[in-house]
């Protein structure tokens, strides 16, 4: 073997030893990289649950706060516990926008949250004071509200009897409708059999005789509902007043009341669409509801 021959092979494993270093020192540095990779990806785990943990809380004391302003009656310390659940808000919202690796602020708002929480038991032990002095001033005026329910009860017995007295003369005073009858008509006043033809419906009934009624003009509202208990109405149709409220009507008629039974018809001109089904027509007068009467109408 020449020299030559020798020289070539000593060169190839020195270009040998030069790539297997090569690949291990790559090597070596890809694994260094991936456990730094894989010790940020960790640290980066922990901050975000330290950060999660710490919104908890953050949030856990605001409804705290919360509870507080319910359970207390003085305005004055319902207005410090506001002001402070309002600054544990703010910081609440500043932790969820802060990013996980400020780690020098997320420190900061632990001592905040700490802060908060000494402020918190101040006004704890604010309220058991003021809930002490309540509860002894409850005591007081309990025998205090015990004396006067005492001393008012025969008052309160005869306004009671009074009440009663005076609904039973309401009662027997009030109107009543009865031989409730709605019919509907064709354009030529005949009795209507299908639904598309009717042009009219005549509503009939009776005021019964009621000696103990006021006498004088009597306003009659009519409210006619739909089977969807929708109501008729007319564009001029206005409202009265029922149970406390407005509620519209679909007809209304004046009549003289004498006390004695009165014949009562109405119109109703069908200017509507009307669909197949069960209606309902609720009759009112003097602020109170006198009779009810279902009818169906079929295609």
């Amino acid at each position: 073997m020449d020299m030559d021959e020798k020289d070539k092979r000593k060169r190839s494993w020195i270009v040998a030893a030069i790539v297997v270093t090569a690949i291990l020192i790559g090597g070596f540095v890809y694994y260094i990289f991936y456990r730094q990779q894989q010790k940020m990806a960790d640290m980066q785990e922990i901050y975000e649950l330290e950060k999660a943990s710490l919104t908890d809380e953050y949030e856990e004391l605001s409804l705290r706060y919360e509870d507080y302003k319910f359970s207390v009656g003085n305005d004055s310390l319902v207005a410090l516990l506001t002001t402070e659940q309002m600054r544990v808000q703010r910081l609440m919202e500043e932790l969820r926008t802060v990013k996980v690796t400020n780690t020098r602020r997320i420190n900061e708002l632990k001592k905040e949250l700490e802060s908060l929480r000494k402020i918190m038991r101040g006004y704890v032990q604010q309220i058991d004071s003021l809930n002490k002095e309540n509860q002894k001033l409850k005591t007081e005026n309990q025998q205090v509200t015990r004396r006067y329910q005492q001393a008012t009860s025969a008052a309160a017995q005869l306004t009671k009897e009074k009440e009663k007295l005076t609904e039973r003369v309401n009662l027997a005073s009030r109107l009543d409708a009865t031989s409730i009858q709605v019919t509907p008509l064709t354009s030529k006043g005949k009795l209507s059999k299908r639904i598309d033809r009717t042009s009219q419906l005549m509503l009939q009934f009776s005021i019964v005789r009621n000696i103990t009624a006021p006498v004088g003009e009597k306003a009659l509202y009519v409210r006619i509902m739909r089977p969807d208990d929708d109501i008729l109405r007319k564009p001029n149709s206005g409202v009265f007043s029922f149970e406390n409220r407005e509620i519209a009507y679909s007809m209304m008629k004046t009549i003289e009341y004498d006390g004695e039974e009165a014949q009562v018809v109405m119109y109703w001109n069908v200017e509507e669409y009307l669909s197949p089904g069960t209606y309902r027509v609720d009759i009112f007068a003097d602020g109170n509801m006198i009779g009810r009467k279902s009818f169906s109408l079929e295609k």
